[in-house]
């Protein structure tokens, strides 16, 4: 299934926010559930040729699409680090 998925990171966007970073990217998450927009990892310029070609790391510029689960992984400083999982409710 990880060809059907986006991946990004907005921290290309925000830099490191210290502790709001968590906060700040859950809220990218929840955005791209409502508003079914991915947004993009920018200033790219350079893919390692390792990462295989076939990922959607959403490079560049932003993906709409309908997204029903957003996954995100915070690394923090000191080893303060987070997962968390939202998922868009069926009404």
């Amino acid at each position: 299934h990880a060809y059907k998925m986006n991946i990004s990171s907005t921290k290309s966007m925000t830099g490191h926010l210290l502790g709001a970073t968590a906060a700040v990217e859950a809220l990218a998450c929840v955005f791209a559930i409502t508003k079914g927009i991915i947004p993009p990892t920018i200033n790219v310029e350079e893919v390692d040729p390792q990462i295989d070609s076939r990922l959607n790391l959403t490079l560049g510029k932003a993906q709409k699409r309908e997204v029903k689960v957003a996954m995100n992984n915070t690394f923090g400083f000191g080893g303060h680090n987070s997962t968390i999982i939202f998922r868009k409710v069926e009404q």
